[in-house]
C-alpha cells in the first residue's frame, strides 16, 4: 500500500506582541528615579557618618552669612571645653526633654497642634539638622528633610555629640557662630569659664540672636534667663543630663 505523501500543514504561527509604545521609556525613567532616591540617601547617610566624627569646617547658614556680613567668627570646640552649665542652660531653653526623646518630641508636637500654634516644638536634634545641613526659612520641603534626617542622626550620633554640634554651630549674634565666639564676643572669657548667669543669658537669647544681647539685655530677656537658670538647675538634680555628660 503506498504511503501518503500529502504533508501536515503547519500551524500558522501567532504574531509577536507589539511592545507598547514609550514601555522602555517608562522602565529607563524608573530606572533612574530609584537611581536618584538610593543615591540622595546614599549621600544623606555618608554626610551623617562623616559628622560623626569630623567637626564641620562650616554650614550652609554660616556661608550664606558670611558671604552677606563679610565674615563670620566660629570656633570648634569639645564639649568637654564648655563650661557643664552652658550644656544644661540650651537644653533648659530649648528642648526639656532632650535626653527623653528619639529626635522628634512627639509630644510637643501634638501640643502645639492642639494649641493651632506654628512653632515651638522643633528639638535641638532637629535644630541641629537645620543648621549643620539645610537651609533656614519657612519651607514644608525643609520641614519635611528635616523631620526624616534627624531620626537618622539621632541613630548614628549620640546625644553628646548632638549636644557638642549644636553649641558649636548655633548663631549668637550677626556673624557669630558657636559659644566659644558668642563667650568671647559678649564677655570676653573662653567657654569653658562661663557662669551660670552667663551661660543662661546666651541661652536666653538663641530664639532671636540678631535681636538680643547677652552682655545687655532686656527686661524680657533678664526674665527668661532667670527662668532657664532654675531649669538648668533642675535638670541637674532630676537626672536630665546625663545622656550628655553635663557635669
Amino acid at each position: 500500500m503506498a504511503k501518503s505523501t500529502r504533508k501536515t500543514k503547519a500551524k500558522p504561527r501567532k504574531p509577536a506582541k507589539k511592545a507598547m509604545p514609550g514601555t522602555s521609556l517608562i522602565q529607563r525613567m524608573r530606572r533612574w528615579f530609584w537611581r536618584v532616591v538610593l543615591g540622595a540617601i546614599a549621600v544623606v547617610v555618608g554626610l551623617t557618618v562623616l559628622y560623626a566624627i569630623v567637626n564641620p569646617p562650616t554650614t550652609p547658614y554660616m556661608f550664606q552669612e558670611g558671604r552677606r556680613v563679610g565674615d563670620v567668627a566660629y570656633n570648634f570646640v569639645p564639649l568637654e571645653n564648655i563650661a557643664p552649665v552652658m550644656a544644661r542652660s540650651v537644653v533648659a531653653a530649648e528642648d526639656a526633654n532632650f535626653c527623653l526623646h528619639w529626635g522628634l518630641d512627639v509630644n510637643a508636637i501634638r501640643d502645639r497642634i492642639e494649641r493651632g500654634g506654628t512653632g515651638g516644638a522643633s528639638t535641638i536634634s532637629q535644630q541641629v539638622v537645620k543648621n549643620v545641613y539645610l537651609w533656614h526659612g519657612r519651607s514644608w520641603v525643609r520641614k519635611a528633610t528635616e523631620a526624616l534626617w534627624t531620626p537618622l542622626t539621632e541613630l548614628i550620633w549620640t546625644k553628646h555629640r548632638v549636644l557638642e554640634l549644636y553649641l558649636n554651630v548655633a548663631e549668637f549674634d550677626e556673624g557669630v557662630f558657636g559659644v566659644q565666639a558668642a563667650a568671647r564676643h559678649y564677655f570676653g572669657v573662653n567657654a569653658s569659664d562661663l557662669s551660670a548667669v552667663q551661660a543662661a543669658r546666651l541661652a536666653a537669647i538663641l530664639p532671636s540672636p540678631k535681636t538680643r544681647s547677652a552682655s545687655n539685655p532686656s527686661n524680657a530677656t533678664r526674665r527668661r534667663a532667670a527662668s532657664i537658670l532654675d531649669g538648668a538647675a533642675t535638670i541637674r538634680v532630676d537626672g536630665r543630663a546625663a545622656c550628655f555628660n553635663g557635669e
